[in-house]
């Protein structure tokens, strides 16, 4: 069976009433997990998780998926109305949606979020599945030689992304990656210059917060 024979098979499971249903409140409550500052997209997966342990399997991935893309649109809303993004990739929807906030159109601001985000989650889901098969075969050619260039080449285009002030990018990217090593490692799960914390001030809510609100003053 080809590709779009899997997907059809997905769309005859997926669009069942209570499939369709539990999208609905997945996306609601992923909605509103995210607008809360410092948890992001991850973090509220995992708290959300224990509703669907005993679920039908399909039924408990597609809530989980609609908690995933709720949440990502959920952290728009603390970003546009109080200047504190949710999540990481709402920082760019802060320095613009506060703006028209504060000269009163925080619900166009609202809606321009809400869709650009059904539109280009939207695109990525129909590119993914066109695209997916090809692009795991060549996921899977990358090896340690690859991730270096892909992250040097990462690091370097700060330079030109900041146009006329570079070296203020630089410094941010190196204060960035030196916090970065601080913590639980994400491979093995050792932990790395804790000096003996079992959490280090960068892992927790109150510091997350807290620099949300430094570097996003309100």
């Amino acid at each position: 069976m080809d590709i779009f024979g899997h997907l059809m098979q997905g769309f005859s499971q997926a669009l069942l009433p209570f499939n369709i249903l539990m999208a609905f409140l997945g996306g609601a409550m992923g909605v509103m997990v995210g607008a809360l500052p410092g948890l992001g997209s991850v973090a509220g997966v995992a708290l959300l998780l224990p509703l669907t342990f005993k679920m039908d399997p399909t039924a408990a991935i597609i809530m989980l998926a609609g908690i995933y893309y709720g949440n990502m649109f959920g952290g728009s809303i603390s970003a546009i109305l109080i200047n504190i993004p949710g999540d990481s990739p709402c920082v760019m929807t802060a320095l613009d949606g506060n703006q028209l906030a504060k000269k009163g159109r925080a619900g166009h601001a609202l809606f321009m979020s809400f869709t650009a985000s059904f539109l280009g989650g939207l695109l990525g889901i129909i590119t993914l599945t066109v695209v997916g098969p090809a692009l795991a075969n060549l996921g899977l050619k990358f090896g340690p030689a690859e991730f270096t260039a892909l992250i040097i080449m990462a690091l370097t285009s700060i330079g030109w992304l900041l146009g006329d002030n570079p070296i203020k990018g630089v410094i941010s990217a190196t204060m960035g990656l030196l916090i970065a090593t601080i913590g639980t490692d994400l491979i093995d799960g050792a932990p790395r210059f804790t000096f003996g914390r079992l959490i280090w001030p960068p892992e927790s809510r109150l510091f997350q917060w807290l620099s949300g609100c430094l570097v996003f003053p309100r």
